[in-house]
């Protein structure tokens, strides 16, 4: 696949990509496509100016008045339900909410909203992000998330909001594996397995303590502030406790194919992507016991679910059809094939939640598909630094760690002539681990080795060659905005030699500010390796075919278990890119091309120990500098802030040295 380059935030001119600028560089993105992105943004601030004003106008129409039309056709939507001359499209679908306007409780400036998500896995965390992303950018309350995770998004998810340090934002994590129990006796066949049945025990999970709950699909992108959703709690009434929107396809109805047969319905049925659950209430109906008995007797003769808890949850209401309150389709456009979605927008104004149902996600079928697919970018690509923003007026959770870092940062000299390098050692950059699928299980033999090496977007092309000349585990990290790190996945995505290779550790470290830091990369890479030793390289250079293999049995041979010795790579430098691989040290000298000692003429003191004079000579004399000793124990790392500037070359690695 063809790559683009990007200039090295080395250059002292780091990328700077904003969240709806086109990349002129990627045929992904035209003209059109960038004046469509721009003029959503616009068209987004407009429509929040508008809704403020409408819920001015609002209050004042409520002061005026002691009475207010209720019922279930009324031509004027409520803030929650959007505006009324759009009516007429959503009828179809939104027939029988009730709109009242009146007299509808606003949620308070700093009431703390409650999302529940469920997610597992690599990907799945990539989802939970871009869903994040597009709630914070449109939020004005305090969020507290509630993430039932298996042990890998946990560490993932843990990580980025540590790094990520969003004001007014709580995070509580509940283990996903301990639920199995609760529901692997339910045979599913939904892609999304184990875990799309467990929003089925979250009255059993989530705190007894917490009354309500929003609860979202990793695949959903909001386009509206949350609390507006939130509201819609103050609807329901009698024993309403789940707020759902009506299925858009026609998958309940069972003619979508001959012999089709779904799970019973109500109608259409009911989408589970976007659930408001009243906790306390159905803890008191004993929820657990309804749905449990219901699935049993469904599974006698369904034998197992299609569509994982939206089956079960049908088919509760079937039975009980007075607990669930129909929220209007605009809080869950279905984008699958074949959906009535159309019915519930008819502009970008309409627009409140955007869920990805289909298994083809981004390339479904749909009218307005490019459309959606510009809003999902937006958010996709969006710099998550800018969400750090305060909400004026919601005091936040003291935090010590944010309190000691603002007191170093005021002890700081502003004349001292370093003074931007040493705020940039403060700088806490957003880390996402695993960004892509990851999966490797160490040698027995405690002889395995990981290479370790750290680049930016214009190093990309070395990947590759490096995973052809290392068979073993590798641990990078990838300084890139976010932007960039959608361009890698891609790349990625595209690469037959990348997708073949799950021991390859790809740790995102998310640009900010304006120095490259070197050393926080490198501890990023290091820290997340699970073999006893590591080869630390620069991702300039290209190992010798059978490095890996030699640095095992190199490990053995040298006792290095039980003795502290250092392994030095030797090192040549050539200025050709296209070459044949050498494939031992004593090709070397016949060797066609020019190969140098590594760096001779430009630092021959920083790569003096890694050099050879010349390659008759195979010997080292001396070793004074830890920066490259090559092979570390795992446990060390780089305690103090360095930034370097490093030009573009290309060098080969050859048997290691040992030093005794």
């Amino acid at each position: 696949p063809s790559l683009v380059l990007l200039p090295s935030p080395a250059d002292g001119k780091p990328v700077s990509l904003s969240p709806l600028e086109s990349q002129p560089h990627s045929p992904r993105y035209t003209a059109s496509s960038q004046r469509e992105r721009e003029s959503l943004e616009v068209r987004m601030r407009e429509v929040e100016e508008e809704n403020r004003v409408l819920r001015k106008q609002l209050s004042l129409a409520q002061s005026r008045s002691p009475s207010h039309h209720r019922g279930n056709h009324s031509k004027t939507y409520s803030m929650e339900e959007g505006t009324g001359d759009s009516e007429s499209l959503r009828a179809g679908i939104v027939a029988g909410n009730s709109s009242e306007c009146g007299q509808q409780p606003a949620v308070e400036k700093c009431e703390t909203i409650h999302v529940a998500i469920v997610c597992a896995g690599y990907n799945a965390s990539r989802d939970v992000v871009t869903l994040v992303k597009s709630v914070l950018f449109h939020r004005r309350n305090p969020l507290h998330f509630h993430l039932i995770a298996d042990a890998i998004a946990k560490q993932i998810l843990a990580t980025l909001f540590q790094t990520w340090m969003v004001p007014a934002v709580r995070i509580d994590f509940y283990d996903a594996d301990e639920l199995k129990s609760e529901v692997s006796w339910i045979p599913n066949k939904h892609y999304s397995g184990i875990y799309g049945l467990m929003k089925l025990v979250l009255t059993k999970t989530l705190p007894s303590n917490l009354e309500r709950v929003i609860v979202l699909d990793t695949d959903i992108t909001f386009a509206t502030d949350i609390a507006e959703l939130w509201a819609v709690f103050h609807k329901f009434k009698g024993q309403q406790v789940l707020g759902l929107v009506e299925n858009q396809s026609d998958w309940y109805l069972g003619n979508l194919w001959k012999n089709h047969r779904p799970w019973p319905a109500l109608g259409r049925g009911y989408n589970t992507g976007v659930i408001l659950l009243l906790l306390d209430k159905l803890r008191k109906m004993k929820w657990e016991q309804m749905w449990r008995l219901t699935a049993e007797r469904e599974l006698m003769s369904m034998l197992s679910t299609s569509l994982a808890d939206q089956d079960i949850f049908n088919a509760v209401i079937k039975q009980n059809p007075f607990l669930v309150y129909q929220l209007p389709c605009f809080w869950n456009v279905q984008l699958s094939d074949h959906t009535r979605s159309e019915q519930c927008y008819r502009d970008v104004s309409d627009l409140k939640v955007i869920h990805w149902n289909s298994p083809k996600k981004l390339r479904v079928k749909n009218k307005h598909v490019e459309f959606f697919r510009n809003l999902y970018l937006t958010f996709l690509e969006y710099d998550g630094n800018l969400l750090r923003r305060e909400l004026f007026g919601c005091p936040s959770e003291a935090d010590i760690n944010s309190e000691n870092l603002q007191k170093q940062l005021s002890e700081l000299d502003e004349d001292d002539l370093c003074y931007e390098f040493r705020r940039e050692r403060f700088t806490v950059h957003r880390t996402h681990l695993y960004f892509l699928h990851y999966e490797y299980e160490p040698a027995s033999d405690n002889t395995d080795v990981t290479l370790v090496a750290q680049l930016s977007m214009d190093r990309l092309q070395m990947l590759e060659a490096i995973c052809k000349h290392w068979e073993g585990p590798i641990s990078l990290a990838l300084y890139l905005s976010d932007a960039e790190a959608q361009q890698f996945l891609r790349y990625a995505q595209g690469s037959e030699v990348l997708m073949s290779r799950h021991n390859v550790g790809y740790h995102i470290v998310y640009k900010e500010g304006q120095f490259y830091p070197v050393n926080l990369l490198r501890n990023v890479a290091m820290k997340h390796i699970s073999t006893p030793y590591m080869f630390l390289s620069d991702i300039d250079f290209l190992p010798m075919y059978g490095l890996y293999e030699y640095l095992r049995k190199s490990v053995i041979q040298l006792d290095l278990a039980n003795t502290k010795k250092a392994l030095i790579v030797p090192a040549f430098e050539t200025l050709r890119y296209r070459l044949s691989f050498p494939k031992s040290k004593e090709t070397c000298a016949l060797f066609s091309a020019p190969l140098l000692p590594c760096w001779e003429e430009v630092h021959e003191s920083v790569h003096f120990l890694t050099s050879l004079f010349s390659i008759s000579e195979m010997q080292v004399t001396m070793f004074t500098s830890p920066f490259y000793s090559i092979l570390r124990s795992r446990h060390e790392n780089y305690e103090k802030a360095r930034y370097y500037p490093w030009p573009v070359e290309l060098f080969i690695t050859s048997p290691i040295l040992p030093l005794l």
